[in-house]
């Protein structure tokens, strides 16, 4: 299944509040600008999470469909839409390893995109990103969530522990022991020079 890419409509100019409220009423145009506004986020934190372009792309599609399922029942509760579609990431997410639980490599299928830099600069991103993607999956889910929500996604701590359920003081501690489990990883990985 690839990603469906909506054509560009007139909800683009609006504010998230306002496009949450249509598509609460049903507004399909408001939906498809959500829809827009999340679809990159969203793959990054599930390819971050899975390593796989195909599984991914089929996660982030499910958030989607749910979203737009419920969203008639959405309710902000002082947190952002994001927060809303990132729990139902989590959720699925949870579901996923819950039924899948080999780990896989990552594909090279992870897009870079920066139009300065050079093709040798490209590939020591991907590199990079492929280690640190690697690197991830030896931490717990919640460890990987909180790093993958906060650093790569940049989502801030309230947001993320409304995403996880945790305190905010317990998602801080999360992302503390986390990041120090995966510096050590990292270390240990480049002193065995893999």
């Amino acid at each position: 299944m690839q990603l469906v890419k909506l054509p560009e409509d007139g909800c683009t100019g609006s504010t998230e509040a306002e496009l949450v409220s249509l598509a609460s009423a049903g507004d399909k145009n408001a939906f498809a600008s959500l829809y827009e506004r999340y679809l990159d986020p969203l793959f990054r934190y599930f390819y971050y999470r899975v390593g796989h372009r195909q599984d991914a792309e089929d996660l982030t599609e499910q958030v989607f469909l749910k979203a737009w399922q419920n969203i008639a029942n959405y309710k902000s509760r002082g947190t952002p839409f994001s927060a809303w579609l990132y729990r139902i990431a989590h959720n699925l997410l949870v579901d996923y390893h819950r039924t899948r639980h080999e780990t896989e490599e990552l594909d090279d299928s992870l897009k870079i995109e920066d139009d300065t830099a050079s093709p040798d600069e490209l590939l020591v991103r991907r590199e990079e990103a492929r280690e640190l993607a690697s690197a991830l999956v030896q931490l717990s889910p919640v460890e990987q969530s909180v790093v993958v929500l906060r650093l790569i996604q940049g989502l801030d701590h309230r947001t993320v522990a409304s995403i996880i359920g945790k305190s905010e003081t317990a998602t801080r501690s999360i992302q503390s022991r986390a990041l120090a489990r995966l510096a050590r990883i990292l270390e240990a990985r480049e002193r065995r020079g893999s």
